[in-house]
């Protein structure tokens, strides 16, 4: 039978039953999603500074060998971010998040609604955001086995997180009015240096 912990491998719980109502489903934006979880930002950046010092030490071979590593590092990581996002759904319903995930290994993430805590939202610009997830109880997946789809750095106690989400707040919305019917939820304020985005509210502890 179905186990009842509140984040569990049941591939069975991939989609809504039809007593349930889905107030919401997407996928991640695949420019955000390869800039935030695989910093190909940053690692574009790295091999521009590496062509740059192999030019100014005049090396044009070096340069070029750089710039043809830096493209085949590059598409990697955008493949890897393309397969991440069509092996990629989430479902919110009036019961429960829905994480269908897996790119090697798929897997089905169920989470309770009573049984989300606290949500905490990453706004990335342009609308973009992740929305991180904090269970109050139940045996979660293993860090590796949520990756990508988890808070960076929080490996005692992984959190399942929403990765690049577009228009992020209006998630975040619909998020907190599913789950105040099931009890308060604690969202912390949107942070990041670009945020525009207003803050969610939901629940008697709205914001932190």
């Amino acid at each position: 039978m179905s186990s009842q912990h509140s984040m569990s491998q049941i591939p069975t719980l991939g989609t809504p039953q039809s007593d349930e109502k889905i107030v919401w489903q997407g996928k991640p934006d695949l420019g955000t999603l390869a800039r935030t979880a695989f910093h190909t930002r940053a690692v574009g950046a790295y091999f521009l500074v590496l062509i740059a010092i192999a030019l100014a030490l005049g090396s044009i071979g070096g340069a070029l060998l750089t710039g043809l590593a830096a493209m085949v590092t590059m598409g990697l990581l955008y493949s890897i971010a393309w397969l991440a996002r069509r092996t990629t759904t989430y479902i919110l319903t009036d019961r429960r998040l829905i994480m269908n995930i897996g790119m090697a290994i798929e897997k089905s993430v169920n989470l309770p609604l009573k049984r989300i805590g606290a949500a905490h939202l990453t706004d990335r610009g342009a609308g973009f955001g992740d929305i991180a997830l904090e269970p109050t109880e139940g045996r979660s997946l293993g860090y590796a086995m949520l990756w990508p789809h988890a808070r960076p750095l929080r490996f005692a106690r992984p959190q399942p997180m929403l990765r690049a989400l577009p228009d992020v707040a209006d998630v975040a919305h619909k998020l907190a009015e599913a789950t105040a019917a099931h009890g308060d939820i604690a969202l912390a304020e949107p942070h990041d240096r670009k945020s525009s985005a207003p803050a969610p509210t939901g629940g008697k502890e709205a914001l932190a």
